[in-house]
């Protein structure tokens, strides 16, 4: 395997204890959904009910930055990007950025920003899966991948 310099890896104490002390500035997380104030909701699909809370709660309410990383629709073709979370909170007003299979998009005071979209994926189709209004940066780029 090879790592960059400058790499490391923690289990999972030492990492929320980092998070915690406030010696991490950036925390990535999964999710089920973001609205566009920033909230995020990834501990359980109601419709499933399964899930459970685990240590994202902490993260997410940390003074970290927090990246999402998810699918930009459900299995079902539903927007995981929303108005307003339907799903039970993890935390409010904490997320930064989301990246998805199809955009990267900031969120800040006024919403959605788009920034950066996936090769092949035209702005006008992730506004449409997107289930709120999503500006787009003036400087909005395709997504880069380093190989």
């Amino acid at each position: 395997m090879s790592r960059l310099a400058g790499a490391s890896f923690a289990d999972s104490c030492a990492a929320f204890a980092m998070v915690r002390s406030g010696r991490v500035s950036t925390v990535v997380l999964g999710g089920f959904q973001v609205s566009s104030s920033g909230d995020l909701a990834n501990w359980t699909v109601p419709a499933t009910g399964i899930g459970g809370i685990g240590g994202a709660m902490d993260l997410a309410a940390g003074h970290a930055r927090v990246v999402v990383v998810m699918f930009h629709l459900t299995r079902s073709g539903q927007p995981k990007l929303v108005q307003r979370c339907t799903y039970p909170l993890t935390a409010a007003g904490c997320v930064s950025t989301v990246v998805t299979d199809l955009a990267v998009v900031d969120i800040d005071a006024d919403g959605f920003l788009l920034r950066e979209v996936a090769p092949g994926t035209a702005i006008d189709d992730v506004r449409q899966v997107t289930g709120a209004p999503l500006r787009v940066a003036s400087d909005v780029r395709e997504m880069e991948f380093g190989g």
